[in-house]
């Protein structure tokens, strides 16, 4: 992204609170079960600039069979683990898995990004489409999967035992989930029960999720449940946190402008820009018919998108 792009995203991002004032709270109770239809689970990631030298080598993946498969696999490199989990971030949310779109949504040069493409390609991760966007393999697919899981089941236990903010929780997970012994996941998913999402509303396990439609698009006088945040950027939920705003908050649309969208709940009125609205998806009714995120939403924040 170049400098003055860069300056454009943050002059149009939201203000935010304070990042030490969410240290000194404890962390809002958050849902624990979010309703399921059928749906493909991808997550969200980050970048390590140091991890295109991670070595390669072959292992056997051992975890529950109720969570997982024992698959013998070629181990993915850190660097690729995080392409593979944007990729599966876009094809959830509906967006084209090309290299623009993860060159803007990883803050990234096209070269660079088009680099690690042909080597994610080689490796037998992804494939292109006729169109040239790009589709995963089966063994892509299991990659990405398996590091959504590990990443959403940090979160939640970071929140629910260890008690952390959940607007502070998904760059913690980012710097534990590469790292992650099969052991200690099924600690974690032990200790978290019968948790079924994140503490941003998205499935742990991969198979199901609730679509829902976005909070921009509905109607004042609609009945809203929030279901989840669609991007996860850190910027973004010290924002919604600040509003009130979480997911399984029940309200009603009051109104919604060019400008912001209000929703009042039975907590207050919950104020967020409408180029922040369009990121956060709910259950409405009445409901719009449901679209993807527009493209633009991929650098409203100063972070980097679904991260």
């Amino acid at each position: 992204m170049t400098s003055s792009n860069r300056s454009r995203s943050r002059a149009t991002s939201p203000s935010r609170a304070p990042r030490d004032a969410s240290a000194k709270d404890r962390a809002r109770p958050m849902p624990r079960e979010a309703p399921v239809t059928i749906a493909l689970v991808p997550g969200s990631i980050r970048t390590a600039a140091s991890s295109h030298v991670a070595p390669r080598g072959r292992g056997r993946i051992y975890t529950s069979d109720h969570y997982y498969r024992s698959v013998t696999q070629e181990q993915a490199t850190v660097a690729e683990e995080e392409y593979l989990q944007i990729m599966f971030w876009l094809e959830e949310a509906g967006l084209p898995i090309t290299g623009a779109n993860i060159a803007r949504a990883m803050q990234l040069s096209a070269p660079t990004v088009h680099e690690m493409i042909g080597r994610l390609e080689q490796d037998g991760y992804v494939g292109r489409r006729a169109d040239k966007s790009l589709a995963f393999t089966a063994d892509g697919r299991r990659h990405a999967q398996a590091i959504v899981r590990r990443h959403r089941l940090i979160e939640r236990f970071l929140t629910d035992i260890l008690g952390i903010p959940w607007d502070e929780v998904h760059e913690e997970a980012e710097r534990l989930e590469h790292a992650m012994s099969p052991l200690l996941e099924e600690r974690m998913l032990a200790a978290i029960g019968d948790a079924k999402t994140c503490p941003h509303g998205h499935p742990i396990v991969e198979g199901a999720r609730e679509q829902g439609v976005l909070l921009a698009d509905v109607e004042p006088g609609a009945k809203v449940t929030i279901l989840r945040f669609e991007n996860e950027a850190e910027e973004l939920l010290h924002y919604l946190k600040a509003t009130g705003i979480y997911p399984g908050l029940d309200g009603e649309l009051a109104s919604t402008d060019d400008v912001e969208v209000v929703v009042k709940s039975g907590e207050g009125s919950h104020a967020v820009s409408r180029s922040v609205a369009e990121t956060v998806s709910v259950r409405a009714d009445p409901a719009p018919e449901p679209r993807a995120p527009l493209p633009e939403q991929l650098v409203i924040s100063a972070d980097r998108y679904g991260r």
